[in-house]
């Protein structure tokens, strides 16, 4: 009997994994570990989240299988939320769909439009579901550039004039992660024209669309006129609302993708807990005030950030938006690889990163660090590197 596996020969082991298992068998061993690797918010929920949460789960008729789209409400909720922020209006019933967070939407939508042998654009570096989910379809992928100049686009039409078969699908994710680099409307009103010129389908990646600072808000694809002819939108309760583990995300947009989608989900799943919906309302619906309190302490906290890992002789970029920087190996350590430098600074200084190979080959030589311990364990991560800098300098 083989064990060799079709869908599981395509995927290669999850570097990242290999980091957060030495992560943990640290703390096992009773180590203090400043975990700056994975992007996983140290804050809860708004209390009124909560308090939804448990008055919904107390009702006896609450607990059976919900809707696999989404109930009514939230749907409405997120198309609200479209027309109060992108003033892009949407229809609840045949344009919105609920999903268990936005990767479970990404790799069901992967399932749902590709075939083995179908070819998808899909940036690198990137965060592994916009290129594993479609390798696990079936599907082949054309690396493209995450950097929005010239070079991308350059990128995009050489690929439609030398793949066969012609692409298919084009993931974008801005701001991305990991690399945190943003777009304005003007690139996203040149993609649109360029993917109905193309017959190329896109899905946008949303996740951080209110992790944005200096006053500079996030873009959506969708308030592109016509952007709903050839595009939808993923966004995401983990990063705005501090919600990861609720596992509650949306895709919106072109009604033939999210029909497509939604069928394959309901083969796939029931949905979200009812009670965890009705919270996820809540959020949407309820006082805004905690996202600008969400935005303002990551922003604070990338400033920290990247005054003292500077004043510790790693000078690391000043990402625009998202929960991340996207950082070079500092110098003298680009012969180690960002593998083995995240594998040295998490044994020998105590703090973790993710490695930039992690999302793909274009991202080796960097690493990404997440903004996601408080302002004191941050400093005492910069503390940690300036000496680990100063032993490897000797």
């Amino acid at each position: 009997m083989s064990e060799e596996f079709y869908r599981i020969k395509r995927m290669p082991p999850y570097v990242i994994a290999e980091v957060n298992a030495m992560r943990h068998a640290a703390r096992q061993a009773g180590r203090d570990i400043i975990d700056l690797g994975m992007g996983n918010p140290d804050q809860p929920p708004p209390q009124h989240v909560i308090d939804k949460l448990c008055e919904v789960a107390a009702k006896p008729d609450a607990h059976g299988y919900s809707q696999s789209k989404g109930i009514p409400g939230l749907r409405r909720a997120q198309a609200n939320y479209y027309q109060r922020r992108f003033g892009v209006e949407l229809d609840p019933e045949r344009e919105v769909v609920v999903t268990m967070g936005s990767k479970e939407g990404l790799s069901s939508m992967a399932t749902a439009i590709s075939a083995p042998g179908d070819v998808i654009l899909a940036p690198s570096p990137a965060y592994p579901i916009h290129t594993y989910g479609f390798m696990i379809a079936g599907a082949t992928i054309r690396s493209v550039p995450t950097t929005p100049d010239e070079n991308y686009w350059k990128a995009l039409d050489n690929a439609m004039a030398y793949t066969v078969p012609r692409p298919t699908v084009l993931v974008v994710n801005y701001p991305s992660n990991p690399t945190a680099e943003t777009v304005d409307l003007d690139f996203y009103e040149r993609l649109v024209a360029w993917a109905k010129r193309n017959e190329v389908w896109v899905l946008s990646d949303l996740a951080y669309s209110e992790l944005y600072y200096d006053g500079k808000p996030t873009r959506s694809i969708l308030e592109v006129p016509g952007a709903k002819d050839v595009a939808v939108e993923f966004t995401s309760m983990s990063k705005t609302f501090s919600m990861a583990g609720w596992r509650i995300g949306f895709c919106v947009g072109n009604p033939t993708l999210i029909a497509a989608l939604t069928r394959v989900k309901s083969y796939l799943d029931y949905g979200a807990f009812t009670p965890v919906q009705a919270a996820a309302c809540a959020a949407l619906n309820g006082p805004q005030d905690v996202v600008e309190q969400n935005r303002a302490r990551y922003q604070h906290r990338r400033d920290v950030m990247v005054e003292s890992f500077t004043r510790a002789g790693w000078a690391i970029p000043n990402p625009p938006a998202s929960m991340f920087t996207w950082a070079k190996l500092p110098p003298g350590f680009e012969h180690m690889g960002s593998l083995e430098f995240s594998k040295q600074l998490l044994q020998e200084a105590g703090v973790a990163v993710a490695a930039g190979v992690g999302f793909g080959e274009e991202g080796e030589g960097y690493v990404r660090i997440a903004m996601v311990e408080n302002e004191q364990r941050i400093r005492q991560a910069a503390r940690n590197i300036k000496k680990f800098l100063s032993d490897h300098a000797r």
